[in-house]
């Protein structure tokens, strides 16, 4: 029988990827996102179904999960990307900026992995593959909120692996560095609606840089979609997916102590 996989965020970048992969593999897939309009050509596909969903409403949430079961009969796989990144200095970003970054990032996820379990765990099958970044395992200054709600999604995968682990049902962390999808750009945007203080410009500075220096290293969307969808396939996926060399770069520095990692940005804004 067809596997059924329910992508969120699947109008460009990673989700988009990540749809065309499913489908090449000849699996059902829901693709969703807030404007339908943007997946419309996805539905041109015998195999592609799309949906309105905006992960920051409950019951739209429920409601796609629930259409979907009582439709295909099965939910095989939720990959749980979209998202967004908030940046700015901390003190600079209003808390309902925060809410907003926390809303998308963490609270959606929670809504559809809520939604998604009692199917997948009556039927003792299922892959959760949540998206998350390399700034979910170190934080730079200036992504405070971002690498904050990126941090929770893989502190909630990492409890709900062993949660549902009895279930059979697999919780994987994909974690990207740089990919090559415009995220620097809207990320940026996102900073128009901030009331500076003027005193972090070397914040930003630093910032400006990373993305100057990162899109040469970009990840193309097509790498992440292989380690999802190899996620969703493998009988025993491992619990994280790192993808590019950022990505592994930046799991290592974890383990650098963090005197000498407060130094080396310290030093890098001085540069800046």
């Amino acid at each position: 029988m067809t596997k059924v996989v329910l992508i969120t965020g699947a109008s460009s970048g990673i989700g988009r990827a990540t749809a065309e992969l499913f489908l090449d593999e000849e699996w059902t897939v829901y693709a969703t996102a807030r404007d339908t309009d943007d997946v419309a050509d996805l539905a041109t596909h015998e195999d592609c179904e799309t949906r309105e969903l905006d992960v920051t409403k409950p019951a739209q949430c429920k409601n796609v999960v629930d259409d979907i079961v009582e439709t295909e009969g099965r939910l095989d796989c939720l990959v749980n990307n979209a998202g967004f990144g908030q940046l700015g200095a901390l003190e600079d970003l209003p808390t309902r900026k925060l809410h907003r970054q926390f809303d998308v990032n963490v609270y959606g996820p929670h809504r559809l992995v809520r939604a998604a379990l009692p199917h997948m765990r009556e039927r003792e099958d299922g892959t959760i593959v949540n998206v998350s970044s390399v700034s979910g395992r170190v934080s730079t200054p200036g992504m405070g909120a971002y690498s904050g709600s990126k941090f929770a999604l893989e502190a909630m995968s990492d409890a709900l692996r062993g949660e549902v682990d009895a279930f059979d049902i697999d919780v994987c962390l994909v974690e990207p560095g740089p990919v090559d999808t415009g995220f620097g750009d809207r990320a940026t945007a996102e900073l128009d609606d901030i009331e500076s203080t003027g005193v972090y410009d070397h914040v930003y500075s630093l910032y400006e840089d990373y993305v100057l220096v990162s899109g040469a290293g970009a990840s193309d969307p097509s790498e992440v979609a292989d380690c999802i969808v190899d996620a969703a396939v493998s009988p025993d996926p491992p619990a994280r997916y790192p993808v590019g060399r950022a990505a592994r770069l930046g799991a290592l520095a974890r383990f650098v102590p963090d005197r000498i990692r407060d130094k080396a940005f310290s030093l890098a804004a001085k540069f800046a």
